[in-house]
Formats: C-alpha cells, sequence, structure tokens
C-alpha cells in the first residue's frame, strides 16, 4: 500500500474545494440587489429595545 504524503505538494497547498453554501451565496449575491432589499426591509426592522441581529444578517 503506498503511503500518503503528510503535507499536499505546493501545486494544490492553494487549492481549496468550493463548498455548495458558497457557491449558492456567490450566485444570490449576482441576482439579488441586496442594497435595494435592505432598503425595503430597514422600516420594518424594529430599532430600540434589547440589541437585536444586524439587519444584514
Amino acid at each position: 500500500m503506498p503511503k500518503q504524503p503528510a503535507f499536499p505538494g505546493p501545486r494544490n497547498a492553494k487549492k481549496k474545494k468550493v463548498m455548495r453554501r458558497e457557491r449558492f451565496r456567490a450566485d444570490r449575491g449576482a441576482v439579488v440587489l441586496w442594497g435595494r432589499l435592505l432598503a425595503l426591509i430597514a422600516p420594518y426592522y424594529p430599532m430600540g429595545g434589547r440589541p437585536l441581529m444586524p439587519l444584514e444578517i
């Protein structure tokens, strides 16, 4: 049985597998105009009281 190298070679060291979640976010970022969407939601988002999650989240 051949031994597997402990560290990837320099060619593969910087490559990272693109996850489905990252592909989905990139696709949505290209389709949805986030500034306009946040502008529509902001008037109805509760302000004051206990600290809430930021609107962008």
